[in-house]
């Protein structure tokens, strides 16, 4: 609970963050699943990717996912590329693999991209990947039936550098819009949200949590309608499953609502009525966001 904004917004930050045990656990559980793979395959590289990489996951650590991308051995793609099943051929032999050093763990299932282990605590999902003539990687997608093209290396190293560019405020407010957008069940992909707040802050002096998430909520009403690239330079729009002119304006008004807020809070707050403004701002993050008190 907390009396003043300041107060608040230092809860609410320490609110989504993972335990130093649950942290351990990840640290154990990702050696053990990549050493898995390596048990049974030829891996030539394997590195944790995602969130947890960019130090953007948000608590609780059983709602997320943990992901692992496993650089295989040339070999397999020429054994998979359009033969033997193809990107769901590789997916199911990464299955099988892991199914081994996992026989009693009943949720091991491959998805488009990734074979996810379902854990007690939390979710694990494993990538296989190659290295791309290039640079960066290329894994696979068994729903189009393609090969991506990525770099979350890069990624981790760009947003390494955007959050030292802001003082380190960068990643705790990306973990604040992280705790919006799940509050809002979740519309927005992570990534694709992650990627908006990059470009939207960039160059953009964060003077505290308050204005900072404002002005991503005001923003990111535009943004949402136009294509975001991936800083990395792979693809042309992390947001491109937001496909139809409905999904778009239905992510639109989520900004335009949070906005709306935002700017409520702000001004109960300028006016004095500091339990209104965090009441309004609970609004905004849910129960992420500590009780006037």
């Amino acid at each position: 609970m907390a009396k003043t904004i300041p107060e608040s917004f230092k809860i609410f930050k320490s609110n989504l963050e993972i335990t130093n045990l649950q942290a351990e656990t990840v640290s154990i559980r990702q050696k053990n699943v990549r050493a898995a793979v390596e048990n049974d395959l030829d891996v030539s590289d394997s590195f944790l990717s995602g969130s947890y990489s960019r130090q953007t996951l948000i608590g609780p650590l059983k709602q997320a996912d943990v992901d692992i991308i496993v650089v295989l051995d040339p070999k397999y793609f020429y054994n998979y590329d359009g033969k033997n099943g193809g990107q769901a051929g590789l997916l199911d032999l990464l299955k099988r693999a892991l199914k081994k050093t996992y026989p009693n763990t009943p949720d091991i299932s491959r998805n488009g991209q990734a074979v996810t282990i379902q854990f007690a605590d939390f979710v694990v999902d494993v990538v296989p990947a190659f290295s791309r003539q290039g640079g960066g990687y290329l894994i696979p997608n068994s729903i189009t039936q393609v090969w991506l093209s990525t770099d979350p290396k890069q990624h981790v190293q760009i947003w390494s550098a955007e959050n030292q560019n802001h003082n380190g405020d960068l990643v705790p407010l990306i973990k604040m819009l992280k705790a919006w957008n799940r509050t809002t069940s979740t519309f927005l992909r992570s990534f694709h949200l992650e990627t908006m707040v990059l470009q939207i802050l960039n160059g953009v002096i964060i003077a505290d949590f308050p204005s900072g998430v404002r002005y991503v909520f005001d923003k990111g009403r535009d943004y949402i309608t136009k294509k975001n690239p991936d800083p990395a330079g792979y693809g042309d729009d992390v947001g491109g499953y937001l496909n139809t002119e409905d999904k778009i304006k239905n992510a639109a008004s989520r900004f335009e609502t949070a906005y709306a807020r935002a700017l409520k809070a702000e001004d109960l707050a300028f006016r004095g009525y500091i339990s209104d403004a965090i009441n309004m701002w609970r609004m905004v993050f849910g129960d992420y966001f500590p009780a006037y008190g």
